[in-house]
């Protein structure tokens, strides 16, 4: 017998977002450790820029590939029990961390805990659509939004905190122990059958109906922009204000820290605004896309600040990117669940995050390497405006109006021999 939907009352649902919001925020906290740790690690270890930069890019090696199988497992055997086990991978590829001793270990435990982090995005986007109504998607996005914001926020804080005070490796030993904690109330809200029903469906569309939907492709590149100047920022904005703009360690972290508070807040704000602006009559096609167009165009004028403008006024943009970025949080993956629906939602992030996780490759790596090549960040800060603006053709020109696709008649409509253009979008 499955277990009953989370919509049955109210407050497991939000007992189910906040728990999910709390995996996401430790998330964030145990994957963005190594950036507050790089100026200790790499001077302790002798690493080079490129070498850090391999470092970085090589946690989304396993998160980006694992992302579509996890994708498929979480819908036919169940995200509740996928996201735990992912849990327990992570946390001890972060705790192992802190007893590296040489770059080649510390690529392969940065490959493991991109394998555990993989099954967040497309377990808690599976579990959400089941959960939460379309009229609420955009604050309980919101609010997981602001946690995974929350979590670097903390991770820079207490990390940094306990690298100054213990040195950079008891801070992994430390969350990743931590991590594990959250397992308690999950295994008990299981149990007693508080999460949804999150099985297989029997009109979930084949996957080859899944690859030929523009608007997946549209959002993963949409994702996929946005996460490269992400990335690039959560990866070095570290050694950037240490190296760049002369900060310390501790006032990096501090800076670091409230710049990712500024996010989280955002993103809840953000949420609420579009639900706000849905239950008063308007469109969450305008809303969604409104957002994400003024994010884009945003991040765009951040960046090209950071690399030719002054110091406060560098600063400065970093906490707007942040605000930015937060208030994009919610309709990265509102978008999904409202085109994919209980029927393919898993599926659907899982291929977007793996394309969108690509950046996480890219980025950090290509950062090293223009840095070892010229010396500064300016370049950097270039190719991260002109893929922030690439994004809008994803989340603008490829991803139609947002309504639960029609899964049943699209996959009759390819197999019925009918070679016609159709629209995606149920009318």
């Amino acid at each position: 017998m499955s277990a009953p939907s989370v919509g049955d009352g109210r407050g497991a649902r939000v007992l189910l977002v906040v728990l999910l919001a709390a995996v996401l925020f430790i998330n964030y906290a145990d994957r963005g450790l190594l950036s507050i740790a790089a100026p200790l690690a790499q001077s302790e270890l002798h690493l080079t820029d490129s070498q850090l930069g391999l470092l970085f890019s090589a946690f989304f090696w396993t998160y980006a590939l694992a992302q579509i199988p996890v994708g498929w497992v979480a819908e036919r055997y169940g995200a509740h029990r996928v996201l735990a086990l992912g849990l327990v991978v992570w946390a001890a590829a972060t705790m192992l961390v802190g007893l590296a001793s040489g770059f080649v270990t510390l690529i392969l435990l940065r490959m493991f805990l991109g394998l555990g982090e993989s099954t967040g995005f497309p377990c808690v986007a599976k579990l959400l659509a089941a959960a939460v109504p379309v009229e609420q998607l955009g604050i309980a996005n919101g609010f997981v939004g602001a946690a995974y914001s929350f979590g670097p926020a903390v991770g820079a804080l207490a990390g940094g905190m306990l690298m100054v005070r213990f040195g950079w490796r008891s801070a992994f030993m430390v969350f990743g122990v931590l991590s594990l904690l959250w397992l308690l109330p999950w295994l008990r809200v299981g149990h007693r059958g508080g999460a949804p029903s999150e099985r297989g469906d029997p009109g979930s569309p084949p996957m080859r109906v899944l690859l030929a939907t523009r608007a997946l492709w549209g959002t993963t590149i949409g994702l996929f922009c946005a996460n490269y100047v992400f990335y690039f920022m959560m990866s070095w904005m570290p050694v950037y204000l240490v190296r760049e703009r002369g900060f310390s360690l501790g006032e990096m972290a501090s800076l670091t820290s409230a710049s990712y508070v500024v996010m989280g807040v955002c993103a809840l704000l953000g949420g609420v605004g579009v639900d706000r602006y849905i239950r008063r009559g308007g469109s969450a096609n305008r809303g969604y896309k409104a957002t994400m167009a003024v994010v884009h165009v945003g991040a765009v004028v951040c960046m090209l600040v950071m690399a030719f403008g002054s110091a406060p006024l560098a600063i400065a943009s970093i906490f707007v990117y942040q605000a930015l970025n937060g208030a994009a949080a919610a309709g990265l993956y509102a978008i999904p669940e409202i085109l994919g629906g209980t029927q393919a939602t898993g599926r659907w992030v899982g291929i977007q995050n793996s394309g969108g996780s690509l950046a996480g490759v890219a980025a950090p790596w290509l950062t090293g390497v223009i840095i070892d090549m010229t010396g500064h960040f300016t370049v950097a800060f270039l190719v991260a405006a002109v893929m922030s603006f690439l994004g809008l053709v994803g989340w603008l020109g490829m991803v139609p109006g947002l309504e639960e696709i029609d899964w049943a008649g699209k996959a009759g409509r390819m197999t019925g021999g009918r070679r016609r253009e159709v629209s995606d979008v149920r009318v």
